[in-house]
Formats: C-alpha cells, structure tokens, sequence
C-alpha cells in the first residue's frame, strides 16, 4: 500500500525542497513504496486526508488527524538520524 508524506514549511519553496529530497531519498533506500508532497503550511488542513504524515519545517499551526514530525533536524544537521528512525517507523 502507497503511503503519501506531507512536506511542508512556510512558504512551500526552500527549506521544504530539501526535507522533500531527503525524505524521498530516506523513503526509497528503506523500500517503502511513498509519494512525496510539498506544500505549504497553511494548504496542510485541506491535503491531509489520505496523507499517513506530516514533516514540517516549521510548528504547526494546530493539530491534525494524522501524525507530525518536525524537520528542524534536517535543517540543523543535529539528530538528522534520529528523524529518519522516526519516519520509518510511522510508515512501515
């Protein structure tokens, strides 16, 4: 079964299309057949549904119905390791 990610940070365009790749990257090299959506914060509310998770560059503006990760790692560097664990574990 396609699992669908949600990639997204304040404007849809920079930080999120290097949290897209490394997620792409992350999803392909651990087999997980996934697709890979960039958006924006505030297009989140109206795309989650049918989405299995959220990896956000930036806090959320309020809760939704499937789970949250925040990319900060990705963008630091720091515990970037510790965050692909996480996205693994919330799709197989």
């Amino acid at each position: 079964m396609k699992k669908t990610v949600l990639v997204a940070c304040g404007a849809g365009i920079a930080t999120s299309t290097v949290v897209c790749e490394r997620v792409e990257n992350l999803l392909k090299d651990n087999g997980i057949n996934a697709e890979v959506v960039q958006c924006k914060i505030a297009e989140v509310a109206s795309r989650q549904d049918g989405a299995d998770l959220i990896v956000s560059t930036t806090i959320l503006p309020t809760t939704y119905n499937i789970p949250a990760l925040t990319a900060k790692a990705y963008i630091t560097g720091i515990g970037m390791e510790a965050l692909d664990q996480k996205i693994i574990d919330h799709l197989k």
